[in-house]
């Protein structure tokens, strides 16, 4: 190995650890209350030598964030890559979803403030150019599982993928904020069992969008 890929090498191994720092605290404190020096002292670095790898705290917020869509990037990906059908996979990615949220509740929490128009104004333009990179990989693996199904007949052709995806995990994702909220609210008080609720809502959803042959050969799908 030359000095120059030697060189890049330990420049990334650093980046992580300085990552690995960064998520310890942001998981503890969050990013309101977190400050560089906390990071700094974590990674066993100087500021001045953080400030070198990320230009602010909000871009290691996102470093960190990215951590988490590529862990729902992979369980969606072995999902698709099941070999079930179309709409068993479609089934299948929001109980994914669902098992990100429970497994990796600190990376679905970090995701809420990257929807903050605010936040994106303390983010330079290459990280929120890299995270939105990822983003997109993420959002193609269902647009292209939703383009599978109409081409296949079993989702009707009027359906727009995108806005079918988009649907799917507002919904999705709108009710597992309640249940990171207020679990207990809509239970004891409501008599609701959130969880039921997102079953019951995913299966309605993929329900909604079935042509009428995929309902007779998957009836076992209809709600």
């Amino acid at each position: 190995m030359g000095i120059p890929e030697r060189k890049e090498r330990e420049k990334e191994h650093r980046r992580e650890e300085i990552i690995d720092a960064a998520q310890k605290i942001f998981f503890q404190k969050g990013l309101v209350t977190t400050t560089m020096d906390e990071i700094a002292e974590a990674a066993e670095l100087s500021k001045g030598t953080l400030y070198l790898y990320y230009s602010s705290k909000e871009d290691l917020y996102l470093a960190v964030m990215m951590r988490g869509m590529d862990i729902l990037y992979e369980m969606f990906n072995k999902v698709i890559s099941s070999g079930e059908p179309t709409l068993k996979t479609i089934a299948g990615l929001g109980e994914s979803f669902y098992e990100y949220f429970k497994q990796h509740r600190n990376y679905y929490r970090m995701s809420h403030l990257f929807e903050n128009p605010q936040f994106h104004k303390q983010v330079s333009p290459e990280m929120l150019q890299c995270c939105s990179a990822e983003n997109q990989k993420v959002w193609r693996l269902i647009i292209d599982l939703i383009k599978r199904g109409i081409d296949e007949g079993v989702i009707q052709k009027n359906i727009d993928p995108k806005h079918a995806a988009v649907i799917l995990w507002s919904t999705c994702n709108g009710l597992m904020r309640q249940m990171d909220r207020e679990d207990n609210y809509w239970k004891d008080v409501m008599g609701v069992d959130l969880e039921s609720a997102l079953h019951q809502s995913n299966a309605m959803m993929i329900e909604g969008m079935m042509t009428e042959e995929a309902k007779k050969k998957y009836h076992e799908m209809v709600v």
